[in-house]
């Protein structure tokens, strides 16, 4: 029976995408479950199956155009290839390949249930557009019906949830409205002048290039977008402070060159990273406010009592950062294998979103690449993250003498709502001293 195939529900919240390859050709016979074609999203890039055996008679999209959910994408013939007799139909399974840099979300790794971290921001000045519309004011105290993937949407764009009128049953906000506040918002700025929350100038056009040269453009990937609105919402919503120190790592380079053999038997690479990692997780346990979300529409600070850590990937299709749960219950080989596992799994874009989510504390490391040292910005809603830079041999005073050590850069950026500088300048020296007498691991651990 000749019939259509439509793009399926690709995830809560997930209107469309972008075709990154379409797998199928006319005259093509394909089983159930059989992936027809991949869709970047702004979370993921997802096979799209078929939903029973089908004969491909016409393919109607091509890579690079955006499809919606409900969209035709193909003309079939079903039960793979004109028999009289239909195949049950199979409910469409999305599997996750490769995942964008999301936001953790502190209650789904928790065994209670947290309230969503709400930011309020100092709202914009008050305007009228051109055609006499004006922002919707605050709604202090007032109960807001909104689901948890809503406010989320909120806090990385940037604004108070409690400023948005919802169109739905009973006042309750869509992520449509939360969009139609923020492009609300965005003609206002550019009537009054262009302001962001926290009153700073913004730029809101671009000039001419082409006046001075040849010039061509590059839609964003999805991923690449996300990332963008994700770091500016982070950067204009946390107060974030970066200390530097540098740990002395000659003994444990010399001893993880001793006992990399060892873990490599084992599927694992033991690098400076998956040394970190447990480093990391001893800290988070002295030092429980690093280990922390703000949550400033309660005033309460929410402390974790878990211990799961995100790490940095580079990969194809932008920076990601898959999550190592319950770091602080492995030891370092165990670390280093599931760190081989994960970033290889990155890289390859086989990602599943959950192992996106839920994570405490970020550690990105550049000093494969060779940087001398950087600010990261922190991966809200952490507290902070830790940026490792290349290890160089220097000349350091000891002992009445000068001795080639070799230095290993470190820079933690931290939240200052929630983290003063001494605490961060303790915790970044907790984590030297670690690394250079790892005994004090089992005495504080």
């Amino acid at each position: 029976m000749n019939t259509e195939f439509k793009l399926p529900n690709l995830g809560e919240n997930i209107a469309g995408g972008d075709v990154v390859h379409v797998l199928v050709t006319p005259g093509m016979t394909v089983a159930p479950g059989a992936p027809l074609l991949e869709v970047e999203t702004n979370k993921a890039v997802v096979e799209v199956p078929a939903e029973s055996a089908m004969t491909i008679q016409e393919v109607l999209v091509k890579p690079g155009e955006h499809v919606s959910v409900g969209q035709v994408l193909f003309r079939v013939v079903a039960g793979g290839g004109g028999d009289s007799g239909e195949a049950a139909p199979v409910p469409p399974v999305v599997a996750p390949v490769v995942l964008q840099p999301d936001a953790p979300v502190v209650a789904e790794a928790s065994p209670a249930p947290v309230a969503p971290v709400v930011v309020v921001l100092p709202s914009p000045p008050v305007a009228s557009l051109p055609g006499g519309d004006a922002l919707p004011p605050s709604r202090p105290g007032v109960p807001v019906p909104a689901a948890p993937s809503v406010r989320r949407e909120a806090r990385e764009l940037g604004v108070d949830i409690r400023e948005i009128t919802g169109t739905g049953p009973g006042g309750r906000i869509s992520i449509a409205d939360v969009r139609a506040h923020v492009k609300l918002r965005n003609q206002s700025r550019a009537v009054t002048g262009g302001y962001n929350d926290s009153r700073v100038p913004m730029h809101t056009h671009l000039p001419d290039f082409g006046r001075w040269g040849t010039v061509s453009r590059e839609k964003m990937k999805n991923v690449r977008k996300a990332t963008a609105q994700h770091m500016a919402a982070t950067w204009n919503t946390v107060p974030q402070v970066t200390c530097h120190d540098k740990a002395d790592i000659t003994h444990l380079e010399a001893v993880r060159q001793r006992f990399a053999p060892r873990v490599q038997k084992r599927g694992g690479k033991l690098s400076v990273t998956a040394i970190m990692l447990k480093v990391v997780a001893t800290a988070l346990k002295v030092f429980p406010q690093f280990n922390a979300s703000v949550d400033m529409a309660s005033e309460e600070i929410i402390l974790k009592r878990f211990v799961h850590i995100g790490v940095a990937v580079d990969t194809p299709r932008g920076l990601i950062v898959p999550v190592i749960r319950d770091v602080d219950r492995q030891n370092i080989s165990q670390l280093a294998v599931a760190l081989t596992t994960l970033s290889a799994t990155a890289r390859e874009g086989k990602t599943p979103l959950e192992e996106m989510q839920g994570g405490c504390f970020t550690v990105s490391n550049l000093g494969g690449i060779g940087a001398t040292g950087f600010t990261p910005i922190i991966n809200y809603p952490e507290v902070a993250i830790l940026g490792m830079a290349k290890g160089v041999v220097e000349a350091v005073f000891i002992d009445g003498s000068f001795q080639p050590r070799l230095m290993l850069p470190l820079s933690l950026s931290f939240d200052h709502r929630v983290i003063d500088g001494a605490d961060g300048a303790r915790f970044l020296r907790f984590l030297c001293e670690a690394l250079e007498e790892p005994l004090l691991l089992s005495l504080e651990g």
